[in-house]
């Protein structure tokens, strides 16, 4: 079998590490891979948003299975060309992908398909957008609609905060066409869950819910970031929430794709907010969720390829599913000094050959391998991924871990999973080694 990954981040590595073990006498292949990925499949020099080029490699090299990993590629429409092609492709369509692409038509179809969310207002105009918030206050969340690569969330605590977002988006076009037009919404107190939903269009099987970390700074501070870490499972994550995201979220939003002409077909991220009231959507993701796909797939213990087959050959997901391995994982991200603001690349990393093991994985997002060695390419650099028998000893080895990963301004932090350990032991530190 041929595989090709579309993508070279750390999402990506984390798929081929699992694929891989799902098939491991299959032929991989990876978009412009990674310094960690580049050792385990053939490299195909490729940008992963060039679709046209892509749809020709794979017609020409009988690839058997596709599997998109970040949303770009999805919201120019690679799935609708390989389908074209006659390609098996494992991701949804450019209209479905719109669940992600656009912020605004998510929230649209959320508030037809009364789905929980945020309260929420949409502008491309700047004067009626400061209107707004002068009307409602603060704290309140300004994003950018389109997307951002993670960061173009604003939580902004004071009028003046969203006055200044506001202007970033749509005056200084900071972010480009993705800040055109803008969502304006309530700020949720509460604790988020990230729920990764593998979709035929109609059923669906539930992987296991996780928490990501998208704050730099130590206990939620700072700007949003791509993801600082992740860990899993996630104890507020019952029984019973999962059947409010599968019976109150994740089942309307498919019909009410469906319903729209634009059946999901793919992995559903569904990033919700265990409010007081309940749970809320505060975003959708029409890929895997990174860093969290680091955590979800080690911890899998039955074939994420044969869910992926199922769905890239139109049939149906009814009555499959997906088994968990004891124990729980955290990985803790690694990364460039500066980010998510300006950070220099080609910095050399050193990781002690003897670090990695059958629980402790290093997963590469940022990285290219040199003549000199592997170095530094992007903010993120890596996801040091530990399992452990319990969340506090997964969180003490991720950390410990990667404390031993070397390169000039790395930095990450040492509270991954904090609110957990606080439930499970409240006398404990969460940066107790």
């Amino acid at each position: 079998m041929r595989i090709l990954i579309v993508g070279n981040g750390g999402r990506e590595h984390a798929l081929l590490w699992k694929l891989r073990r799902d098939a491991p006498d299959a032929e991989f292949f990876a978009t412009r891979p990674n310094g960690g990925m580049s050792p385990l499949c053939q490299s195909v020099e490729i940008a992963p948003t060039d679709v046209e080029a892509l749809a020709d490699w794979a017609a020409a090299n009988r690839i058997d299975l596709t599997v998109v990993g970040p949303e770009g590629p999805l919201a120019a429409g690679l799935t609708d060309r390989f389908e074209e092609e006659g390609l098996s492709v494992f991701g949804p369509t450019k209209a479905a992908a719109r669940i992600e692409a656009s912020k605004a038509y998510a929230k649209e179809l959320l508030r037809n398909a009364n789905v929980p969310t945020a309260e929420h207002r949409t502008f491309s105009n700047q004067a009626g957008a400061e209107a707004w918030v002068h009307e409602v206050g603060a704290p309140i969340v300004v994003k950018a609609s389109g997307l951002a690569a993670g960061k173009g969330a604003v939580v902004c605590m004071t009028v003046e905060d969203a006055i200044e977002a506001i202007r970033s988006m749509l005056g200084d076009m900071d972010f480009g066409e993705a800040g055109r037009e803008i969502v304006i919404e309530e700020f949720m107190d509460g604790e988020e869950i990230s729920v990764f939903a593998v979709c035929d269009g109609k059923d669906f099987v539930l992987l296991q819910p996780s928490q990501d970390h998208k704050r730099v700074g130590e206990g939620d501070a700072g700007p949003n970031t791509g993801g600082m870490g992740a860990y899993a499972p996630v104890s507020i994550a019952t029984a019973e929430v999962v059947e409010e995201a599968r019976s109150e979220v994740i089942v309307p939003t498919l019909n009410a794709l469906a319903a729209d002409g634009a059946p999901f077909r793919g992995l559903l991220y569904a990033g919700l907010m265990n409010t007081s009231e309940g749970l809320k959507v505060v975003e959708f993701n029409c890929r895997f969720g990174d860093p969290e796909t680091q955590i979800v797939l080690p911890l899998m213990d039955s074939s994420l390829l044969e869910l992926m087959l199922t769905v890239a050959e139109g049939r149906s997901l009814a009555g499959m599913t997906a088994a968990v391995r004891p124990g729980a994982a955290v990985t803790t991200v690694l990364a460039s000094g500066g980010y998510p603001g300006s950070y220099e690349k080609g910095k050399p990393i050193t990781v002690p050959d003897e670090l990695e093991s059958d629980d402790l994985i290093v997963f590469h997002a940022g990285t290219a391998a040199t003549e000199d060695g592997l170095v530094t390419s992007g903010g993120r650099v890596l996801a040091v991924t530990a399992i452990a028998a319990t969340f506090a000893g997964a969180a003490n080895a991720s950390r410990a871990a990667a404390a031993r990963i070397e390169f000039d301004g790395a930095f990450y932090r040492s509270d991954i999973g904090w609110r957990e350990r606080a439930r499970l032991d409240p006398q404990t530190d969460p940066r107790e080694e």
